[in-house]
């Protein structure tokens, strides 16, 4: 018998997916003989396992929730509380208070004198400075204008005593000199033209003919016949391994594959396919018990929890209902409601004291600065030039935005 019911459309004892076959294949008579004997054996040894699965999730889960994540949810207060709200506050009340007190310092004591001192002394400076450098610049233009007209004028004066020497004197010297050079000239090339016929006539008769001749007649003769005589030899050696690679080729045909194939064919093949089929139903029963075994163990399972329902958990909500919340109820109402007003008065009491003392502290420290810098100037009102009430404004008078100084 099957303990799995088959899919519609599929006939009983042949497993889901695998298509039926003729007898000794997948679905043949070995698949029917095996599979109700290897699901049997397979399904008791996997409830244990199963059972033991399913208790470890559930006793993880509760694990989780119970232990695991309120400790976590506590270390993560404790480490807020030990390393990230001691750093908050440092900062907050001691770095940031002294280095706005270490700023104001130093515009104090650097940025107020330093302006100053740019405005006061390095700007009339710098004017002063700006105005002799455009002076002494101005003088050195002139100097140097009256220095270059002088150079100019006896550059001239030089310039046309050289003209005179290069057209009376140089420009004949060298016309003679081109010619008698042009006529050495063209009496070097008439003797090299005939000196290059004579040697080229003695190479093409003397070298070049007597080489082609022994090219075209010992040369090429020769390199023919060695060349046949190597395509000969290449053929014969081609021929010799040629057979002998066909001799051993069929030597190793005859000694291995064949031996090899008909043991493949005949010994390996029938029993890989029996080992995939008893691996398959194997998988099958597996996958089939560890189904039957969820359904087992959630059975168990409920049974349990029902059990544990029933014996500690209603006891302990109808204890909760019936006596812990009337009793929480009148510590809350006489004793935790008072103390929580008497905590919130002496709360609202602290903070109006921390508000005091702040105000204090803010008005010494405003004191103490007046003290030390005086009282702050005044802004003094600036004109708008506004026009009376019963004028108007005009484009011709100065009193709108665009033309007023």
């Amino acid at each position: 018998m099957d303990l799995e019911k088959p899919p519609a459309g599929q006939p009983a004892g042949q497993p889901a997916g695998q298509p039926a076959g003729p007898t000794g294949e997948a679905g043949g008579c070995l698949a029917v003989a095996i599979r109700v004997p290897v699901r049997i054996v397979v399904f008791v040894l996997v409830v244990p396992v199963r059972m033991a699965w399913d208790a470890l999730v559930v006793g993880g889960r509760v694990l989780r929730d119970v232990l695991l994540r309120p400790l976590g949810r506590a270390l993560g207060w404790l480490a807020r509380a030990l390393f990230v709200w001691p750093w908050v506050a440092l900062w907050r009340y001691v770095v940031v208070p002294v280095g706005t007190a270490l700023a104001r310092l130093g515009r104090v004591l650097l940025v107020v004198p330093a302006v100053w001192l740019h405005g006061a002394v390095l700007t009339p400076l710098g004017h002063a400075v700006s105005w002799a450098a455009r002076r002494t610049a101005a003088g050195l233009v002139l100097l140097f204008v009256g220095v270059a007209s002088v150079i100019a004028w006896f550059a001239g004066g030089v310039g046309a005593g050289l003209g005179w020497v290069y057209a009376r004197l140089l420009t004949p010297t060298g016309r003679a000199v081109v010619w008698l050079l042009k006529s050495v000239g063209l009496v070097l090339a008439a003797v090299g033209l005939g000196m290059y016929t004579v040697v080229a006539w003695l190479v093409r008769h003397l070298i070049v003919v007597p080489a082609l001749w022994l090219y075209v007649w010992v040369l090429t003769p020769v390199g023919k016949a060695l060349a046949l005589l190597a395509a000969g030899l290449a053929w014969t050696v081609r021929t010799v391994f040629a057979g002998i690679g066909i001799a051993l080729y069929w030597t190793a045909r005859v000694l291995l594959v064949l031996p090899a194939l008909a043991v493949w064919r005949w010994v390996l093949a029938p029993i890989g396919r029996a080992i995939a089929v008893v691996a398959g139903e194997i998988g099958e029963a597996l996958g089939h018990a560890w189904r039957v075994a969820g359904h087992v163990s959630l059975a168990v399972g409920r049974f349990l929890a029902s059990f544990f329902r029933i014996v500690f958990v209603e006891p302990v909500r109808w204890a909760y209902r019936t006596v812990l919340t009337p009793v929480g109820h009148v510590v809350r109402d006489l004793v935790l409601k008072p103390a929580a007003e008497a905590a919130r008065s002496v709360g609202q009491a602290t903070r109006a004291a921390l508000t005091a003392a702040r105000d204090s502290a803010r008005q010494a420290r405003a004191d103490f600065r007046r003290m030390l810098f005086g009282t702050p100037r005044e802004p003094l009102p600036v004109a708008r030039r506004e026009p009376p009430a019963g004028e108007t404004r005009t484009l011709g008078s100065s009193t709108t935005a665009l033309t007023k100084d």
